[in-house]
C-alpha cells in the first residue's frame, strides 16, 4: 500500500514539473552590429578626427592651454587627412566638396587656437572648430555613434551662447570649465543638449 502511494506521488511530480522535453530551449541571439554607408577607411578617419577634437574640449575643461594647443594640432592634422573621397552615396561630388570646406575651416581655426596666447580667444577658436565639427557630421551622415550638438548661454560674457559636441548627453562646459574665477561651483555642467545625431538606423 505504501509503495502505491509513493509510485502515485511519483507520478503527480513528474506530471507537475515535467520532464523539460517538451519545452523548446530559448534561443537569444546577439544585436547585429548596423552597417556603416561610409567605408571603413572614412570613419577610421572621421573617428581620428574626433577623438583629437574631444580632447580639445578636454583640454579647455581643466584651463590646460598647453594641452589644448598640442591638441589642436593633431586635430588639424587628422581635419587635413580626412578621407573626404571615400564618403559614399555621392553622385555629384557637392556633399564631398562640403565636407571639404567644413574640414578646412577646422584647419583653419585650429592654427587660430594655437597661435592665441589669450585663453578666451582660444575659446573663440574652439567655438568656430565646434560649429565646423557639427555641420560636418551631418554632412558626412557619420553613423557610428550618437553625436550631441550641446550649447551654454553663458558662454562668453555671462550672455552670449556658444555650442560644442560630445559623444555623451552629460553636460561638461569647455568655455566655463572647472576652474572659471567667478563660477568655481556648478558652472562647469551648465548647458543643454540642443540636438542629437544619430544617423545608425536612417
Amino acid at each position: 500500500m505504501l509503495y502505491r502511494l509513493f509510485l502515485a506521488a511519483g507520478i503527480v511530480l513528474l506530471t507537475a514539473c515535467g520532464s523539460g522535453e517538451d519545452k523548446p530551449a530559448e534561443v537569444i541571439v546577439p544585436e547585429q552590429p548596423i552597417a556603416s554607408k561610409n567605408t571603413p577607411a572614412f570613419n577610421e578617419s572621421f573617428e581620428k578626427l574626433l577623438n583629437a577634437y574631444i580632447s580639445v574640449k578636454d583640454a579647455l575643461v581643466e584651463y590646460d592651454t598647453a594641452k589644448a594647443n598640442a591638441a589642436a594640432l593633431v586635430l588639424e592634422q587628422a581635419a587635413d587627412s580626412l578621407k573626404i573621397t571615400e564618403i559614399k552615396g555621392d553622385t555629384t561630388g557637392t556633399i564631398q566638396q562640403v565636407a571639404k570646406d567644413f574640414a578646412g575651416t577646422i584647419v583653419g581655426s585650429c592654427k587660430g587656437l594655437v597661435g592665441e596666447t589669450d585663453l578666451t580667444k582660444k575659446k573663440r577658436e574652439f567655438q568656430m572648430i565646434s560649429e565646423a565639427m557639427y555641420n560636418l557630421v551631418r554632412t558626412v551622415k557619420y553613423d557610428k555613434q550618437i553625436i550631441y550638438h550641446q550649447s551654454c548661454p553663458m558662454a562668453f560674457n555671462d550672455e552670449e551662447e556658444a555650442a560644442w559636441i560630445s559623444t555623451s548627453n552629460k553636460i561638461v562646459n569647455p568655455y566655463l570649465g572647472s576652474k572659471h574665477p567667478k563660477y568655481k561651483e556648478g558652472m562647469l555642467h551648465c548647458g543643454e543638449v540642443k540636438d542629437s545625431i544619430d544617423f545608425r538606423k536612417q
